[in-house]
């Protein structure tokens, strides 16, 4: 059987990671839609980069840019940061590199050039780490960092009152423009939930791994999912993101 599944926000818990794509009983018949935000909060975000980038051999992977990779990537080229990053999630990933080589570190800069910004499948279904501002859609965008910042579309599914008729002129225009669009980069947690949460056709998949949540994964076709322990009790000598 053949199943598309997203996965959202991972930030260095690869003990997660691995956990719950063994409890997915993920094979080479899948497809990998991976949202974004590999690193940052827990202490093994080089270590992920290393297992995605042979993950990808050998599985069907859409590799997908988040904010914190751009950070990372940003790092990595240029050995500075902001003190805001190191305060959110950054600080580990500074130390966990100061163990390895400068070619790991080219490698690793070269992975992450790679990533997408978006994908849009057949079915008009996007997946994007964080979400997107034109009204006309991804392929108008003026400011592509939106893609892994912005947190406006999320905003908006919250407060979206589905009462709202589709042909009215108050309803959002870019809920329009595809059938779904999976997103992580805002944790579902901040609205007292533990599990993938749809509103209007946003389906959010961060669950609040960087905290004190789990990983999760999601076929987008059935919306079964499934999800790792919490990272912070997998991680229980590391503070992450908390």
């Amino acid at each position: 059987m053949k199943r598309t599944l997203v996965i959202g926000d991972i930030h260095g818990g690869l003990k997660a990671l691995k956990q719950v794509l063994k409890r997915a009983e993920v094979t080479t018949n899948d497809t990998l839609i991976f949202l974004g935000d590999y690193v940052d909060g827990w202490s093994e975000s080089p270590q992920v980069l290393d297992f995605l980038m042979e993950l990808r051999k050998t599985h069907n992977c859409i590799l997908l840019r988040g904010n914190h990779d751009e950070l990372l990537q940003r790092y990595l080229e240029t050995n500075s940061y902001n003190e805001l990053w190191k305060i959110h999630g950054g600080g580990a990933t500074i130390d966990a590199y100061a163990k390895l080589s400068e070619e790991k570190k080219q490698e690793h800069i070269a992975f992450l050039k790679t990533l997408e910004n978006y994908y849009l499948d057949k079915q008009n279904r996007l997946f994007v780490h964080a979400g997107f501002t034109n009204l006309k859609g991804v392929l108008h965008e003026y400011f592509p960092k939106s893609f892994y910042w912005d947190r406006t579309l999320w905003e908006m599914a919250l407060s979206f009152d589905d009462r709202i008729p589709k042909d009215s002129h108050f309803y959002p225009a870019r809920f329009l423009l595809y059938k779904e669009v999976f997103i992580g980069h805002t944790p579902v947690t901040r609205i007292c939930e533990e599990v993938p949460i749809q509103k209007a056709n946003i389906w959010n998949v961060d669950t609040g791994a960087a905290f004190r949540g789990p990983i999760t994964v999601l076929n987008i076709d059935t919306k079964e999912f499934w999800q790792s322990d919490n990272v912070a009790d997998l991680y229980s000598d590391e503070i992450g993101r908390n």
